[in-house]
């Protein structure tokens, strides 16, 4: 699996504005986004030359319960708010729009036939990719997508080396280096509950969002 580079050279970065464009696809429940959401699209987006970062809220999450729930339709506008920051962001109702499990591999089916000439770079935790071969047709995943995988510092990045080599595919995973950034959805909401600020954590559009909306008060 190879480390991205900060500045890739000419002949290894997509041509944006050409045929071909590198579209990262970062998933999740967006229950809410946050600033590490944001953070890790821009060290993904800087790091494997990616013209667009796709938040893609999970409609139906196939393996867990998103709870709470604030409704598909909330997090999609929430991942809006968040992407509206930053020109390089845009947000997907690629998942939310559709009925039943929100399996990655129809995800990228789906997003590549709307996409014929963009290269596809699925955007994950490195813990996230150590489970890859529990998810549904991952083979698939890898001729549909380069994987982008997330390290924040002191991330043992063996296991999901070890599962992209099993699979095949392990020319198809590349490191994205993180800082650290303790934040999490749940800590949001657990704060929101019990009154406490969040300003900072999410983008300002997103607290005024969450407080109109009365959401994750206990």
């Amino acid at each position: 699996m190879a480390t991205a580079r900060s500045g890739l050279e000419s002949e290894d970065r997509p041509e944006l504005g050409g045929a071909v464009a590198a579209i990262g696809v970062l998933g999740g429940a967006f229950n809410p986004p946050h600033i590490g959401h944001l953070v890790l699209a821009q060290e993904a987006a800087s790091q494997l030359g990616l013209g667009t970062v796709l938040f893609v809220p999970a409609g139906e999450a196939p393996h867990k319960r998103i709870e709470p729930e604030p409704g598909p339709e909330v997090r999609l506008e929430m991942a809006r708010l968040a992407a509206a920051t930053d020109p390089t962001l845009d947000a997907s109702d690629v998942e939310t729009s559709r009925e039943g499990p929100s399996f990655t591999v129809r995800t990228l089916e789906l997003l590549s036939d709307a996409r014929p000439k963009d290269e596809l770079v699925f955007v994950m935790g490195a813990d996230v990719a150590a489970g890859l071969e529990g998810w549904r047709d991952p083979e698939r995943i890898l001729e549909l997508a380069r994987l982008g995988i997330a390290a924040r510092p002191g991330t043992v990045l063996d296991e999901a080396e070890a599962a992209l080599e099993r699979l095949g595919g392990q020319e198809r995973g590349e490191i994205v280096r993180m800082p650290e950034i303790g934040v999490s959805s749940t800590g949001i909401r657990r704060r929101v509950a019990t009154g406490r600020p969040i300003r900072h954590l999410v983008p300002d559009a997103i607290v005024d969002f969450i407080h109109e909306r009365g959401l994750y008060r206990a």
